[in-house]
């Protein structure tokens, strides 16, 4: 039997599935209204980046203790917990949206409370995952699972972009229903403890996923590559930018733009479902961060929209195969025990990549402009590529996902 038809025999893995979707779902239709609502109000490039740094800032602060509680505590209900506070702020930010006389300051503050429920979330998920599954198809799930994230990440922007037009408050009343409804599906998965639930002291604990990925160099490698290639060349917090005066396209634009890097990931993470990666790991991952940085100047300098959509997609693409193996990799070398502390490390360079690139994006581009920060970003990026091949040879030459 091939491995996707496995997986969905899989009552959990169906839940858990579901349960990314529409957290997913939510996530992504919040994240329209609030970048459009932010740059409308001010036309402030840097507020866009200032939008990233408030979901980054918790993280920064909570990731090693989220990290600390998955393995201390039921993942599942964690993950719901998360959720119910996400649905709450995204109906606090229907109420501010309707409310002219309050200023953004009200937006950053949501924001922050948004990240700090991802921040403990996202741990929480990531460790889940392998307890539901088999060893030998985690490769499959982890491509699956990000198969439907991705098509929830095509969708949900351009129906938020839609939806904007009936107002802000319509789209976050959706994000919350969403994130509502993944909540109940968490639920229905048996409770998640960590089969061995660590009982170190406090501050050891938190540092143990430090520690460990410390003494992994392929993992440190892995991780590290992701954060600043994508803290360099990510673009997508400027897309308001290029949609409203760069490709002219309004809102409609904006989440055709932000749905288009989901498009290429959502191709490429069927194909790896069906087609996990075998051989040549290392060198696979450390070509798709170059192509990742080469996409990424290329929609910098583009002011066709088809040609600003296919560079998202290429870029979207080769993220994906980046991300699989990093996951698979960081799953797969990890026990049990502490897979929710090395998670926790691992999002937090995830964030640092994300959130804190949006900071950077819109600090270079309120310094350089819009165009030189991602050109300069994806030359970035591929600066980075070419440091870590030599500094982590090791990654480089990795041949399979697991050791046999």
């Amino acid at each position: 039997m091939s491995e996707p038809a496995s997986l969905r025999k899989s009552k959990a893995f169906i839940l858990f599935w579901f349960t990314r979707v529409l957290s997913a779902s939510g996530f992504q239709i919040l994240s329209v209204a609030l970048a459009w609502q932010v740059y409308s109000r001010s036309h402030q490039v840097l507020d866009l980046g200032l939008i990233g740094l408030a979901q980054f800032a918790p993280r920064l602060l909570f990731m090693l203790s989220a990290g600390d509680a998955a393995d201390r505590y039921d993942r599942g209900r964690i993950v719901a917990i998360s959720q119910l506070v996400q649905a709450l702020t995204a109906l606090a930010l229907a109420w501010v949206a309707t409310q002219a006389q309050l200023g953004r300051e009200w937006i950053f503050l949501l924001a922050v409370i948004l990240g700090t429920a991802r921040t403990f979330e996202m741990p929480a998920l990531q460790a889940l995952l392998p307890g539901l599954v088999p060893s030998a198809l985690l490769p499959s799930a982890l491509a699956t699972s990000s198969s439907g994230m991705q098509a929830a990440t095509i969708i949900s922007p351009a129906l938020g972009g839609f939806l904007y037009v009936l107002g802000a408050s319509s789209v976050y009343g959706i994000s919350a229903a969403l994130y509502l409804l993944a909540l109940w599906l968490i639920m229905q998965i048996p409770a998640a403890l960590p089969r061995a639930i660590s009982t170190e002291a406090r501050l050891p604990a938190l540092l143990a996923g430090i520690r460990y990925i410390r003494s992994k160099p392929e993992l440190l490698g892995a991780i590290s590559l992701d954060l600043f290639a994508v803290l360099l060349g990510g673009a997508t917090a400027l897309l308001p930018v290029y949609a409203q005066d760069i490709l002219l396209t309004g809102p409609v634009g904006l989440g055709a733009l932000r749905s288009a890097p989901a498009v290429g990931a959502l191709g490429m993470s069927v194909w790896l479902a069906w087609y996990p990666p075998q051989r040549r790991v290392g060198k696979l991952m450390f070509a798709a961060v170059a192509l990742f940085g080469i996409a990424t100047m290329v929609f910098g300098i583009s002011r066709s929209f088809p040609l600003s959509i296919l560079a998202l997609v290429i870029l979207g693409a080769s993220d994906m195969i980046s991300v699989v193996i990093r996951s698979s990799l960081v799953q797969l070398e990890t026990p049990d025990e502490m897979r929710g502390r090395v998670s926790a490390v691992n999002a937090l360079f995830i964030g640092a990549s994300n959130q804190l690139g949006e900071f950077e994006s819109g600090l270079t581009a309120a310094a350089f402009g819009t165009v030189p920060s991602v050109i300069m970003g994806g030359a970035g990026t591929l600066l980075v590529a070419g440091i870590w091949i030599k500094k982590f040879p090791a990654l480089a030459k990795r041949d399979r996902l697991y050791k046999r």
